[in-house]
C-alpha cells in the first residue's frame, strides 16, 4: 500500500469517451398541457389581509379547475395566509406579481409540529405548473431550531411524487420550514424548474440559521434546471437514486451545501450535464455523497464551464457519508494515512460506485484553510475514470485522491501551499498532462 504523493500514467480508450458523451438525452423536457380556463381565488372569497386562513377557498378554486377539466388558478396581488393544498392534474397555479402566498404560522398550521403535512402536495398527477413572478413564503424560522428533534415533523413547501410534465417557473420561494422543492418517484418524468429564486438563511447564519431547507430536490427522468438563483441552508440541488438525464444550466448558487447527488443512490444516477453555473460562498461546489447501506452506480456525469468563489470545497466525491469514526468525518483534514485505514467490506448491490465523470473548464477559489477537493472511493469500489480538463483551483490544502483508478488531470493548475499540482493520494492511479493554453 502506498501513501503520499504519486503520479502514475495511463491511457483512456475512445470507448470511455463515447460512453460518457453518447448516452445522455438532454433534449428539453415536455412541458405541461393545460387548458385556458381561469379561476381567480378572489372569486371564491379569498381575503388578502395576512391574517385570514384562505386554505378552504384556494382549495375550492383548485377543485373547480379540476372539475372543469383543468385550468389556471390565479393568486392576485396581496398577502394570503394558507394551509396545506392538494394539487390536481392539468393545473397551472399562477402567483402573480405582488402576490405572496404565506404558510400559516407554526402555531396555526394544521397538526402543528406533529402532522408533517406538506404545503403543496400531489401524487400520480400529470400536467402541473406553478408559475408567475409572485412569492411563496414558508415562514420557516420558528420551525428551524427544532430540526434535530425527531418528534417535530416539518412541512415541505412543494412535494410532488410520481408525476409527469411538471413546470415551476418564475416564482420566488423563501424560508420553507423544510425543503422548498421535493419532486420524487420512479414514475416522475419531464420536470422543468426555470427562473426560480430560492432564499433561506445559511445553516451557519449567526442570527437565524435555517436547517434542511434544501432548495431543489428533484429525482426522476428527463429533468431541466435552468436560470435559477439559489441561496439556502442545505443542498442547493440534490437527487436520489433512479435519476437520469438531468441538465442543469446557467444557475447561480450562493449559501448552501452545494450541487449534490445522494446520499441515497440506490437504483443508480446517470447522464448529467451541469454547465455555465456559478457558486459563491457555498459550502461545497460539486458534491457526490453516499454510503454502503444506500449506494448505487453513479456514472456519466459532466460538469463544465463553472466558476466558484470562496467555496468550502470545490469538488467532493466520497462513499463514507455516514462514517461514525471521528477521524473519517473531517473531510477537510483527512490524510492519505487516515484514508488508507478505512476498512474494506464485501461488495454488494448497495455499494456506492462512482465512474465516468468529467470536470471541464472550471475555476475555483476556496475559503481560507480549505482544501482544493477530494475524491474518496471505497477500498472495495474505487472511483474510476475521472477526468479533469482545464481546471484551475486556488486553495490552502491539496486535492486528495483516495481509492481511485484512472484519474487524469489534463492542462490543470491546482495551486496550494504545497505547490503547483501537488495532490495527496493513497491507493490511486493519477496522471497529470500539461499543454499550452
Amino acid at each position: 500500500m502506498k501513501t503520499g504523493w504519486c503520479i502514475l500514467s495511463f491511457l483512456f480508450s475512445s470507448f470511455f469517451f463515447n460512453q460518457l458523451y453518447g448516452q445522455a438525452n438532454f433534449s428539453a423536457p415536455e412541458l405541461p398541457h393545460i387548458s385556458g380556463k381561469k379561476f381567480s381565488i378572489k372569486d371564491f372569497g379569498a381575503i388578502a389581509n395576512n391574517s385570514t386562513d384562505n386554505t378552504g377557498v384556494i382549495q375550492q378554486a383548485i377543485d373547480a379547475a379540476d372539475k372543469a377539466g383543468g385550468g389556471t388558478v390565479i393568486i392576485p396581488p396581496g398577502i394570503y395566509l394558507c394551509g396545506p393544498l392538494q394539487f390536481k392534474s392539468s393545473l397551472n397555479f399562477r402567483i402573480d406579481s405582488g402576490a405572496v402566498l404565506r404558510l400559516l404560522p407554526m402555531d396555526r398550521y394544521p397538526g402543528g409540529t406533529k402532522s408533517g403535512t406538506d404545503f403543496i402536495s400531489g401524487s400520480k398527477l400529470h400536467d402541473v405548473a406553478i408559475t408567475g413572478s409572485g412569492t411563496i413564503d414558508g415562514q420557516g424560522a420558528p420551525w428551524w431550531p427544532a430540526y434535530k428533534d425527531k418528534g417535530v415533523k416539518r412541512p415541505r413547501m412543494i412535494a410532488l411524487q410520481n408525476c409527469e410534465r411538471l413546470l415551476i417557473r418564475g416564482v420566488t420561494l423563501m424560508n420553507a420550514p423544510m425543503f422548498h422543492i421535493a419532486i420524487s418517484g420512479k414514475a416522475t418524468n419531464n420536470v422543468t424548474v426555470d427562473k426560480v429564486t430560492v432564499r433561506a438563511p445559511a445553516s451557519d447564519d449567526p442570527l437565524n440559521p435555517s436547517h434542511n431547507t434544501d432548495a431543489c430536490d428533484v429525482s426522476g427522468n428527463k429533468i431541466l434546471i435552468k436560470d435559477c438563483d439559489i441561496s439556502t441552508g442545505d443542498d442547493n440541488f440534490t437527487c436520489g437514486g433512479g435519476t437520469s438525464n438531468v441538465h442543469i444550466q446557467n444557475c447561480k448558487y450562493g449559501y448552501g451545501h452545494g450541487l449534490s447527488i445522494g446520499s441515497y443512490t440506490k437504483g443508480g444516477v446517470s447522464n448529467f450535464l451541469i454547465e455555465d453555473c456559478s457558486f459563491t460562498n457555498t459550502e461545497c461546489g460539486i458534491r457526490i455523497k453516499s454510503d454502503r447501506d444506500r449506494g448505487g452506480v453513479v456514472q456519466n456525469l459532466t460538469y463544465r464551464n463553472i466558476k466558484m468563489e470562496n467555496v468550502g470545497m470545490p469538488i467532493l466525491i466520497y462513499g463514507a457519508y455516514m462514517a461514525k469514526e471521528k477521524e473519517f468525518r473531517n473531510l477537510q483534514k483527512i490524510t492519505p494515512e487516515i484514508a488508507a485505514g478505512y476498512a474494506r467490506e464485501p461488495l454488494t448491490d448497495l455499494t456506492p460506485v462512482y465512474k465516468d465523470i468529467t470536470f471541464e473548464n472550471i475555476t475555483a477559489t476556496t475559503q481560507n484553510g480549505k482544501r482544493a477537493g477530494l475524491i474518496w472511493g471505497l477500498p472495495e469500489a474505487p472511483a474510476s475514470n475521472i477526468v479533469f480538463k482545464k481546471v484551475t483551483i486556488t486553495a490552502s490544502a491539496p486535492f486528495g485522491v483516495f481509492f481511485a483508478n484512472k484519474v487524469r488531470f489534463d492542462d490543470c493548475a491546482l495551486t496550494t501551499k504545497e505547490g503547483l499540482n501537488k495532490i495527496a493520494t493513497t491507493n490511486a492511479a493519477v496522471v497529470f498532462e500539461s499543454r499550452k493554453r
